[in-house]
């Protein structure tokens, strides 16, 4: 079954209230949401402590006042954990959201243990580069780039995630695209 309609049952079994869809839908989005966080705070610990308060938040949402507005669930859970971490930082009253003291960790964690070493190496300097340059991106960009690219959401999920049009999202994913190219040509 595609991602696309697992989605949509777990969305229909969630606003039944379904507890069991619920469990589904974590399991299924938890590492690829931690991962999204993760970027955006690049703290571990604290990355999961949001991804959990994330989850906690959909479900009360669920059971309080259903998930009829929502198109996708993976969509909506996004869109909270966006405007969970918006709340983050708002709290910690930093001024700006940076890849900053996790770059190593995460690093750690996309790093694939069945390359030889020497794609290892490889693969850690291209991406120590694309990190660099994302850090170089305006947030937006950064953000559209994750979400595409990194947790492979669809257009129309994105744009329901940043409340704009599927239209205006592609737009500015190519923007996003070739303002990192820029970036990392000017690297080389």
């Amino acid at each position: 079954m595609s991602k696309k309609n697992q989605d949509k049952k777990l969305l229909f079994r969630v606003k039944k209230k379904d507890t069991n869809a619920f469990i589904e839908a974590y399991d299924l989005y938890a590492d690829d949401l931690y991962r999204f966080v993760f970027f955006k705070i690049g703290r571990s610990e604290e990355a999961k402590d949001l991804t959990s308060a994330v989850f906690l938040k959909v479900w009360n949402y669920a059971q309080s006042r259903g998930l009829d507005a929502s198109k996708s669930l993976r969509a909506f859970i996004y869109k909270t954990a966006r405007n969970s971490i918006v709340d983050y930082y708002r709290q910690k009253r930093e001024g700006e959201m940076r890849l900053d003291d996790g770059e190593n960790k995460l690093l750690e964690f996309l790093a694939d243990e069945k390359q030889d070493l020497v794609k290892q190496t490889e693969t850690l300097s291209d991406m120590d580069s694309v990190m660099a340059g994302l850090d170089k991106l305006k947030e937006e960009y950064r953000e559209i780039i994750l979400l595409r690219f990194i947790d492979e959401l669809s257009f129309a999920e994105i744009a329901e995630v940043m409340g704009k049009s599927s239209g205006s999202i592609r737009i500015q994913a190519f923007r996003a695209m070739q303002a990192l190219k820029d970036l990392l040509g000017e690297n080389k």
